[in-house]
């Protein structure tokens, strides 16, 4: 977090910003923040944050093939052949490679002059989907744009831009960080059309992951406490308004409370009772790989919302550990290189990398309540690993600019210009 509370004035409780207002040089940051000099900054880039993305994009390959090897079989996908899945996720990393390769060449001077445009872009793209005839519609949603050999789900688009428009802006208005006229209404009414037109397609769960990242982002900012707390009720009052005046979503959540009563297992708890026996099946060690029984037509959604529950079906509480731990150092690495750029007085790059860490969190910890119980079912893919293309391609995008991040903030600690 980069806000203290402010001691000195218990009546104006606040976040003090902890942007510093000079560096405080390569070596003294290097140890305050863990990121070592000797042989890592020789390095040019992260190698454990890499390693740790390939390994969830290789274990999420195999498993989407396991979860989709019997698919064919039923009678919706009796055309497919059961490589099809595993060949088009293929394709989505390859493309998000090539897209991550491409976002890592991008200065992050230049990311921040463009921050207005890309999220003004994306807003475009939120438009476009929901005209019928140009915006796909799947399941009685309305939420892709067909690229013919892709289709691409704005939602997922912006996820990323939001972090970078919210990074900028905070940076922008760093003067006025304790008014909420000049910081906080603005991006409210920003947010609001947002979430208007994700809520037509529908995706309130890409919803709830933006908001919770901006204001992420805004807190770690340094915004005024009160003013930040009271725009959290108010966001938390209309989300349970949404809830509680859309029945499909109230059904849901009366659902969640009780899996295991008889209409709610065979109706609107159905994805989490299967859910819940695919892990109890799984116990420690796992039944193997390849020999989940849910996948098997009893959970719907397998290969997307529910890989986890395939995962712990068949790897077991060691395989799911070392996902989650995955993750964690991710999430962590993040954080490190986030608050190293900030040490190095670039606050956007700082505010970006801890901006991705926290929708990687927030999502990651939405989409395991889910499937572990904690949460109401939403639909939400586990990063890297869910079968989907616009995810995938996004998240590594957004990873790549993590890793540039780390490689200008290393380049300025060996003396050279970011």
């Amino acid at each position: 977090m980069l806000g203290k509370w402010n001691k000195k004035d218990p009546g104006n409780m606040q976040f003090k910003s902890l942007i510093p207002a000079t560096a405080s040089g390569g070596g003294m940051s290097a140890s305050l923040y863990g990121v070592k000099q000797g042989n890592n900054a020789s390095r040019s880039i992260d190698q454990g944050l890499i390693w740790a993305v390939l390994a969830l994009l290789f274990l999420g390959l195999v498993m989407v093939y396991s979860a989709t090897v019997a698919l064919p079989d039923s009678t919706k996908y009796a055309s497919y052949q059961t490589t099809h899945f595993l060949v088009r996720h293929a394709f989505s990393i390859a493309v998000a490679f090539a897209a991550a390769f491409c976002v890592f060449q991008i200065p992050m001077k230049t990311w921040q002059e463009l921050a207005p445009l890309v999220f003004l872009c994306c807003i475009a793209l939120l438009v476009l989907v929901l005209i019928p005839g140009i915006g796909k519609e799947v399941n009685g949603a309305r939420r892709w744009l067909s690229l013919y050999v892709l289709n691409i789900q704005p939602s997922e688009l912006m996820k990323m831009c939001a972090i970078i428009y919210a990074a900028d802006y905070t940076v922008r208005k760093q003067a006025y960080m304790q008014r909420f006229g000049k910081v906080l209404f603005p991006m409210f009414v920003a947010m609001f059309l947002v979430g208007m037109l994700l809520l037509l397609e529908p995706d309130m769960g890409a919803f709830i992951v933006i908001v919770t990242v901006v204001f992420g982002i805004l807190f770690l900012g340094g915004i005024n406490a009160r003013v930040f707390f009271g725009v959290l009720l108010a966001l938390s009052a209309a989300f349970a308004l949404l809830i509680a005046f859309s029945d499909y979503r109230r059904a849901r959540l009366l659902a969640y409370l009780d899996p295991w009563e008889g209409d709610n297992a065979l109706n609107k708890a159905y994805q989490l009772s299967h859910s819940l026996i695919a892990f109890g099946r799984g116990e420690v060690l796992g039944v193997g790989l390849g020999g989940s029984v849910e996948k098997l037509h009893y959970l719907p959604e397998a290969h997307t919302d529910f890989l986890l529950a395939v995962i712990g079906e068949e790897l077991g509480f060691i395989g799911v550990t070392i996902v989650i731990l995955l993750f964690l150092y991710i999430v962590k690495r993040c954080f490190a290189i986030g608050a190293q750029a900030i040490a190095l007085e670039r606050t956007f790059s700082g505010l970006v990398a801890k901006g991705v860490g926290i929708w990687i969190a927030v999502q990651c910890f939405i989409n395991m309540g889910v499937n572990l119980g904690v949460l109401p079912t939403k639909g939400l893919t586990l990063p890297l690993m869910s079968y989907g293309g616009s995810a995938i391609l996004v998240t590594c995008a957004a990873l790549a600019l993590v890793l540039r991040i780390d490689f200008e903030n290393r380049t300025m600690m060996r003396g050279g210009a970011a």
